[in-house]
């Protein structure tokens, strides 16, 4: 089993950012990646950003790269996501994933943990 455990989200206006945190614990060895996925209300779970916690490949949706970055720290199997000049249509549920990914990163059917989310309001 593998924890999960999101923090950093809040409520922030137009353009600000924020930092999100991911950190893993249990039997962090039964994954090769982890990711960020978001879920606003009505619509599905969307794969954000990802990277392969042993080669450290990233990779974020192409829309957002301009805005999000991921990456890692792999002594503390902490994993974060940051979101510069936030706009009111990223307001969601952010939730950090983990998982032995073979196909497709960024898919929410390759993870196998989740943490149980952290809101994000951009106003």
């Amino acid at each position: 089993q593998v924890q999960l455990v999101e923090s950093g989200g809040g409520s922030v206006q137009a353009g600000g950012s924020l930092r999100l945190s991911c950190a893993a614990s249990g039997r962090t060895y039964g994954r090769n990646c982890m990711a960020w996925f978001r879920q606003s209300l009505g619509k599905e779970r969307e794969g954000i950003a990802a990277i392969e916690t042993g080669g450290g490949g990233k990779y974020v949706v192409d829309s957002m790269q301009d805005r999000f970055t991921i990456s890692q720290d792999r002594a503390k199997n902490t994993v974060y996501l940051q979101m510069d000049r936030l706009k009111p249509e990223d307001t969601a549920m952010y939730y950090c994933a983990a998982g032995w990914v073979n196909r497709n990163v960024l898919s929410k059917h390759e993870y196998d943990y989740w943490g149980q989310g952290t809101q994000v309001t951009v106003s």
